[in-house]
């Protein structure tokens, strides 16, 4: 596992405390263009992420790890579909524990 560049877990609420760096989320895919993909956050909020013109395959519920641009824009540098069936909620818990006091075991 590559340590050197690691990425933190946001939800769309904490995405905007990391603009400019590396950040990993899973979202649920509500559309897509060519290039980018609209989702919803684990904790409801919209999310574009754009990146390479040749998309994967989506299903449901896609990681991307890239970097955050806004508050609710990523720069993917890698998508991975995470199937049709995932928790949000659990993940959403993940991402205020990765963010608040136990930091330190995420990053």
């Amino acid at each position: 596992m590559d340590t050197s560049s690691p990425s933190a877990f946001v939800n769309g609420a904490l995405l905007r405390r990391y603009i400019g760096q590396k950040v990993r989320t899973v979202i649920q895919v509500i559309g897509s263009d060519t290039g980018s993909v609209i989702g919803k956050s684990t904790d409801d909020l919209q999310i574009v992420v754009r990146g390479p013109s040749t998309t994967p395959p989506l299903t449901t519920y896609l990681e991307v790890i890239g970097i955050a641009e806004s508050d609710n824009s990523i720069r993917a540098e890698t998508w991975t579909n995470f199937g049709n069936t995932f928790d949000p909620q659990n993940y959403n818990e993940l991402c205020k524990l990765a963010s608040g006091e136990f930091k330190h075991l995420f990053i």
